[in-house]
């Protein structure tokens, strides 16, 4: 790998949500400002969207890595299962014994049980739900119908549900309508705008122990930008392809035409072209209409 070669401790762009590299992008910011003022208010049903790649997971760890010991929470990484198994899972994470091979109602009547005992502990239950654009409708509702429990001054359950925009089609059904208004505060991450990218890759750089001179040229920067329009997974897949371009000439700065052959190698990513190809069809037809009507 290319570690020694730009005096790295590790790779600076890997694709996994790893803490230790949070940026903080304005858009996570406010997004986790959200989130800590719903779950302090005791609000039911928070929701946080983005497309893919923008952060979500790491959001979410961020965010449950804040919580101290007065909030029991639960996370739920894969929540597309059916109603009783979500249940299930739920009784896991909270350590709740579960008699086996019960119904859905007596599910939700045990889990309400130890909810109030936590209540009656002072303790705040989160339940945090990654992917949840991937939940069925069934579930959802008897999500719904477990944060119904609540005493005169809060809900006993908080709920969290970090999605691609596909969660807000999914919740505008009117068989969820009812967890739809249920839903108090919500949040649409944004990519990084073309700014932050420079700031983020040497953010990235530095925590990887790079400190000598800029890797990246900002005319490669501004080309990253254009390339993954500010999103983070992509702006890092394009950019560990670039170092390993320039690593293997045996050079030490990311130039322009290393981010284009980063970008030739990766189909997810936007392909910039130049003014002048993106305007010739425009250009023909001007021409075109010219010649009609004998302009020389």
């Amino acid at each position: 790998m290319y570690n020694d070669h730009f005096g790295f401790s590790e790779p600076p762009f890997g694709i996994s949500p790893d803490p230790q590299f949070t940026f903080r992008a304005s858009t996570h910011q406010e997004a986790l400002n959200t989130l800590l003022l719903a779950v302090t208010g005791g609000e039911g049903f928070i929701k946080i969207t983005g497309e893919v790649g923008t952060g979500k997971t790491l959001l979410c760890r961020r965010f449950m890595s804040l919580l101290d010991s007065s909030h029991v929470v639960a996370y739920l990484p894969n929540p597309m299962m059916e109603a009783r198994g979500l249940l299930s899972a739920l009784a896991a994470e909270f350590e709740v014994p579960m008699p086996p091979d019960v119904g859905l109602h007596d599910q939700l009547r045990v889990l309400n049980a130890f909810l109030l005992l936590f209540a009656g502990e002072g303790k705040k239950v989160v339940v945090c739900i990654d992917e949840a654009q991937a939940m069925p409708l069934e579930t959802l509702e008897a999500l719904r119908l477990l944060s119904n429990l609540e005493t005169d001054k809060r809900k006993l359950l908080q709920v969290v549900m970090f999605g691609q925009p596909e969660l807000d089609e999914k919740l505008a059904r009117n068989e969820v309508r009812q967890l739809r208004q249920r839903i108090t505060f919500e949040y649409r991450l944004r990519p990084l705008d073309r700014t932050e990218v420079a700031s983020y890759l040497t953010h990235r750089l530095r925590t990887a122990g790079h400190n000598g001179d800029p890797v990246f040229s900002a005319r490669a920067a501004n080309q990253l930008y254009r390339a993954t329009a500010g999103v983070p997974r992509l702006l890092n897949i394009v950019a560990h392809k670039a170092l390993l371009t320039v690593y293997g000439e045996g050079g030490g700065h990311v130039k322009v035409r290393h981010v284009r052959e980063a970008v030739k190698d990766t189909p997810a990513v936007h392909r910039p072209v130049s003014w002048l190809w993106a305007a010739m069809p425009a250009i023909v037809l001007m021409m075109g209409i010219g010649l009609a009507v004998g302009v020389p």
